[in-house]
């Protein structure tokens, strides 16, 4: 089992930081990891990216795939984007995230 997990750390809006253990075999993205430790993320399209409320600044060097351009649609209408802004619904989890590091934009990003 432990080699289905991972280890994923989120700064909150507040700067607290939560080190999270996310199964990789269930196809989880990184917006329903968010929800499940109940942090407040919104993600009001139920990760389609039709919206922005997921948003969230990657600071860890992991390489992810590039952007969708609907992704990148829903980021050029979102604020507070940054260059490292990514929408946490198109992050799927795989094992090359292990020690992801991620903050969540505020609140009001959208």
């Amino acid at each position: 089992m432990e080699d289905t997990l991972i280890a994923i750390t989120i700064l909150d809006r507040k700067g607290h930081s939560h080190t999270h253990k996310a199964p990789i075999d269930m196809g989880l993205n990184l917006m329903e990891l968010l929800k499940m430790a109940e942090l407040p993320i919104l993600g009001e399209c139920g990760g389609m990216a039709m919206c922005a409320t997921c948003q969230v600044y990657v600071l860890s060097s992991h390489p992810l795939p590039k952007a969708s351009e609907e992704e990148l649609a829903m980021l050029d209408q979102a604020f507070f984007v940054n260059d490292n802004s990514r929408l946490a619904c198109q992050i799927h989890l795989s094992k090359d995230l292990n020690g992801l590091l991620v903050q969540m934009a505020p609140e009001n990003a959208c």
